[in-house]
């Protein structure tokens, strides 16, 4: 493909910011350098990881979805390495076919390392992700910064999570670098690491710093993980109690409305805003490749 014809949109999820490389037939070659040079918020575009547009059938990663969801999100972090999933991601990434004319308001699938999720566009307002069930397990970790220590509740939701309670969430430092934790084998691959501090009932807020992106403003996957977390922690399982629970998340760049039902199932909702779109220059994409 002519590197002239790559089309870039931006976007974000509460503040969650994404580039967004439509490509149906899989046809652009983006390395993990090029996607770094892309998030990059001085030499690139700008973003927390990239949204790469491709028809599941074009995809030798999500071929075997093709039957469920025709489009998949092949999402990236910032740093250009592989994620499984990404929640804020996953609604602007439908924001995206809705502009574009690819879907209507409704009901569709999205094709994700982490499954098929199911997405609800409301007309002219929010939109739901169902984000599946979080797995619970065992092992957790001790988070260890300034002096401070917290156990860490392990949750997964088709990418790795710890989720610490603190007391202030000015005691999470800066987090542009990974918060120290161990044992270090519990997350081989390593983990988005959320630091919650409670606001009232049914209502946190949160802190992440997002496994090769560094702080974000937001952070889907993490917001289902803490409301997860939290409602362990208050003595709530939806499938003991038979009703579901929602917890009211704030992050730095908004709130998501998180809800856990029954059969586990866990239902994100927010905005999700499409900022800008352009051309790639060429020559700079050119360079990138190298």
């Amino acid at each position: 493909m002519s590197t002239s014809q790559i089309v870039f949109l931006k976007g974000h999820g509460t503040e969650n910011d994404f580039v967004i490389v439509p490509d149906p037939d899989n046809a652009i070659d983006l390395p993990a350098a090029v996607v770094a040079r892309l998030c990059d918020r001085r030499a690139g575009i700008g973003g927390d990881g990239l949204l790469h547009v491709v028809r599941s059938a074009a995809h030798p990663e999500a071929l075997p979805m093709a039957a469920e969801a025709e489009w998949f999100m092949d999402y990236r972090n910032a740093d250009g390495s592989i994620a499984e999933m990404c929640g804020n991601g996953v609604r602007v990434f439908a924001a995206y076919l809705r502009r574009a004319g690819l879907v209507e308001e409704g009901d569709l699938t999205v094709a994700t390392r982490g499954g098929v999720k199911r997405v609800h566009l409301a007309k002219g307002g929010d939109i739901t992700v169902s984000m599946g069930r979080a797995l619970l397990p065992d092992e957790g970790v001790t988070v260890t910064l300034d002096g401070r220590s917290w156990q860490a509740r392990n949750v997964n939701m088709g990418n790795p999570h710890a989720v610490a309670f603190v007391d202030d969430l000015a005691h999470a430092g800066e987090l542009r670098s990974v918060p120290p934790f161990s044992p270090a084998g519990v997350y081989p691959d390593g983990v988005n690491i959320e630091f919650v501090v409670d606001r009232g009932p049914g209502h946190v807020a949160m802190r992440v710093h997002e496994r090769g992106s560094g702080e974000t403003r937001s952070c889907g996957t993490g917001a289902c993980a803490v409301a997860v977390a939290a409602a362990r922690r208050d003595g709530v399982d939806p499938a003991r109690t038979g009703l579901p629970v929602t917890y009211r998340v704030d992050l730095p760049g908004g709130t998501l409305v998180i809800t856990e039902n029954p059969d586990g199932g866990i239902e994100m909702t927010g905005p999700a805003v499409i900022v800008a779109e352009g051309f790639i220059d060429p020559a700079w994409f050119e360079t990138a490749i190298g």
